[in-house]
């Protein structure tokens, strides 16, 4: 199949204004019941009751098992180590080697870019996690009764153990600011948090009832397994990757480790023990979620990465079938966060523990503002590849093993998420059996074309029990994707665990369920086809697909210009404006101080009839190239109809001042300002960022409320029939 993207997309858009879908992106809804339906229909029930029943089993073996094991050793059910790790017997492998989970946390302590899509963020974006879940399976549940959790945390499984590093977690997560410094990702949302013994059990259930996401910021303790299962697709790993795929909206989000300098692995698939490669445990080698390492950044004002590093306590990758783990790097150092000493205690702390809840509640955040924009949540392939598409790379091009795909910037997912249909492709497809999907695209012209494609794999077939090194592909579906452009075909980033320090190149990827092809100063069209090798499973795989760097439409989000009245007759009057290629153009009309009334068109003329003699009217309009880029309004046109005397008013007879003088009070201020000015009854205002983002707006009516934004300098504009002034305050 192939298709020319742009008409698409632009006409599935224009039907979706005309029949009322217009200003979705302005709702704020919590979970819907129809929401969470649709994603328990779309699990594969079937297959979620023989998981269940599956796992059940194994636990009930496995917890007696346990029992004799920490009898027979004197072994205590749960320890508490001196550097404050929490350990517990909690699996075993295929092998019989008992697996002990153990948090991550390094004891000493900036979590994402969130912050951008905060309320007084870059963004000018109100995200903040309400209405929203998150899972949180750690050591045991957060102390509920902290001050910064309201009544949004709640132990979900019943365990009455309250773990310190669980609270730690919560709180990166979902903190709502009591303390500032301890302000959450996501600091709206509720953590449903439960005690790691279960987890797999009580995962499933969560997943196919709705839960979109949860944290796992725990793994294997890397000092008490054999070499070979380093790097291993093991029966955890291929657990929950069917978990995942029979719950298709749901993501798995674990840290990498803490392990880069215990020297645990002595015969790593590549280098010497202390290069510190090969060290990912467990789910952390699961292909289907997303596994976190830790990293130094430097970010600036605006959201950019000046710098970045991985961590020295850090896992590396890779895994032994050459994927690409870790999938992302957060920042877990210095994390200050809530503890369970007190309802009013804190610390803070370091760790892969720490990047990933600054992860998972970012990929909250997007989930929320995909809601916003267009009435559904992205299945987990979509979410998954939008972060790894929208990463900041680090040091050289593609992937590594040290921060895979690089540092989660959720700014770039956001503003890519809003420029769909106009300059990306944000789409969820499936590919049948002996089928290919084709697009063709045009580059914007101005920097890379970047395309990829995501999917949730089923489970691996096969599975580790006791090679060394085995690079035996879990991949099950080998999906692929190509980029051609006349006779020339541009090829997916790859990694080689055999070389793992090398730079990533450019091949056949036979071992990631996420492909990327980065193409420098792409200029003209493109045909971007997906493709796979072998029999799918089941006959078909879904799969999402995102690119950027794209011109979908020539329409441009400018403001239009020459709005004029051309014709005036008894009846009405005509209006016209320059004409751009194809764009809509949304027009409103007010009456006197009646609202405003919103049309659409897509020409470039208005024919406004049954006006009334002697009654002021209003005329603007703006240019929407998709439901979510669109222009500022053009300058008003006001009129009094008079018949075929209709005339722009210009400058009277209005008696406004010719000149606009403005002063604020308080300055600084901490919950309102008050403007002083000789303006009309029609003035309006808006708060501008230091970096030049338009963050509120309204009429200037009395005390203008600004105790919801950040501390900091800010631009207050006053527009008026006498023009704009500006001035300068600071908010407390």
């Amino acid at each position: 199949m192939i298709a020319d993207y742009k008409h698409y997309a632009l006409r599935s858009y224009s039907y979706a204004v005309l029949f009322g879908c217009f200003f979705l992106s302005h709702t704020l809804f919590p979970q819907s019941k129809q929401q969470k339906r649709t994603i328990y229909y779309a699990s594969n029930q079937n297959e979620i009751v023989k998981l269940q029943a599956k796992l059940e089993k194994e636990y009930l073996y496995n917890t007696s098992r346990m029992q004799q094991l920490e009898f027979s050793n004197g072994w205590k059910k749960k320890e508490v180590l001196v550097d404050g790790s929490v350990v517990a017997l909690n699996d075993f492998g295929d092998d019989g080697t008992p697996l002990f989970y153990t948090t991550l946390m390094d004891p000493t302590s900036k979590v994402s870019r969130a912050n951008t899509l905060h309320k007084g963020g870059d963004l000018g974006l109100e995200l903040d996690g309400n209405g929203l879940q998150i899972g949180v399976w750690d050591a045991g549940p957060a102390l509920e009764t902290h001050q910064e959790f309201d009544t949004r945390v709640s132990t979900n499984d019943g365990s009455n153990e309250t773990s310190s590093h669980a609270t730690l977690v919560t709180g990166t997560l979902v903190s709502s600011g009591v303390k500032n410094k301890a302000k959450g990702v996501a600091y709206a949302a509720q953590a449903l948090t439960n005690d790691w013994t279960r987890d797999k059990i009580e995962v499933v259930e969560a997943a196919s009832n709705g839960m979109l996401l949860s944290n796992h910021s725990y793994g294997i303790k890397s000092d008490r397994v054999p070499d070979w299962y380093f790097g291993s697709y093991i029966k955890v790993s291929q657990d929950w990757d069917d978990i995942m795929y029979n719950a298709p909206y749901y993501l798995m989000v674990t840290a990498a480790g803490n392990a880069q300098n215990a020297y645990d692995n002595e015969l790593p698939i590549f280098g010497k023990t202390q290069d510190g490669f090969d060290l990912l445990l467990g789910f952390a080698t699961s292909k289907n979620g997303i596994t976190v390492a830790g990293a130094n950044t430097r970010i600036d004002e605006k959201g950019q990465l000046l710098s970045a590093s991985v961590t020295t306590y850090s896992s590396l990758g890779p895994v032994d079938d050459g994927r690409v783990k870790p999938d992302i790097a957060g920042d877990g150092t210095s994390v200050f966060s809530t503890t369970s000493n007190s309802n009013s205690s804190y610390t803070s702390s370091s760790g892969t523990s720490m990047a990933t809840p600054g992860v998972t509640g970012s990929l909250l955040l997007l989930q929320q503002y995909h809601e916003q924009l267009f009435g559904n949540y992205m299945k987990a392939s979509t979410l998954k590849g939008l972060a790894l598409h929208t990463a900041d790379d680090v040091d050289a091009p593609g992937p590594d093993y040290k921060m895979g795909w690089g540092v989660l910037n959720s700014k770039s997912a956001a503003e890519l998420l809003k420029s769909k249909d106009f300059s990306s492709i944000v789409s969820e497809q499936t590919l049948n059996h002996g089928t290919t999907y084709s697009i063709t695209v045009k580059a914007l012209g101005d920097g890379p074309l970047s395309a990829s494609i995501s999917w949730t794999d089923p489970k691996g077939e096969f599975v580790n029990r006791g090679n060394l090194n085995d690079v035996t592909a879990a991949l099950t579906n080998d999906l692929d994707i190509r980029i051609t452009q006349h006779q020339q075909t541009y090829l997916p980033w790859r990694l080689n665990a055999a070389k793992a320090n090398d730079a990533a190149s450019r091949g056949d990827n036979r071992v990631d369920p996420f492909e990327r092809i980065d193409i420098e100063n792409a200029t003209g069209e493109y045909t971007i086809t997906i493709s796979h090798k072998g029999a799918l499973t089941n006959g078909l795989q879904n799969f999402s697909l995102i690119v950027s760097g794209v011109e979908l439409t020539p329409c441009s989000i400018t403001v239009p210009k020459n709005l004029d009245m051309v014709a005036s007759s008894e009846e009405g009057t005509t209006f016209n404006w320059d004409f751009t290629e194809e764009t809509l153009y949304e027009i409103q009309v007010k009456e006197d101080e009646q609202p405003w009334v919103t049309t659409h068109s897509w020409t470039n003329e208005l024919d406004l009839q049954d006006l009334k003699i002697g009654t002021r009217y209003q005329v603007r309009l703006r240019s929407v190239c998709t439901e979510n880029m669109l222009s500022e309004y053009s300058e008003v046109f006001e009129f009094i109809f008079q018949g075929e005397t209709t005339q722009e008013l210009i400058n009277a007879p209005l008696n406004y001042p010719a000149t606009l003088d403005i002063a604020l009070y308080p300055n600084p201020a901490a919950d309102e300002i008050r403007v002083a000015a000789d303006a009309s009854k029609d003035a309006v205002y808006s708060i501008v960022t230091a970096s030049g983002t338009i963050i509120k707006q309204g009429e200037l009516e009395g005390a203008i409320p600004i105790s919801d934004l950040s501390s900091g300098l800010y631009v207050l504009l006053v527009q008026d029939y006498a023009g704009i002034k500006s001035s300068k305050f600071y908010k407390n």
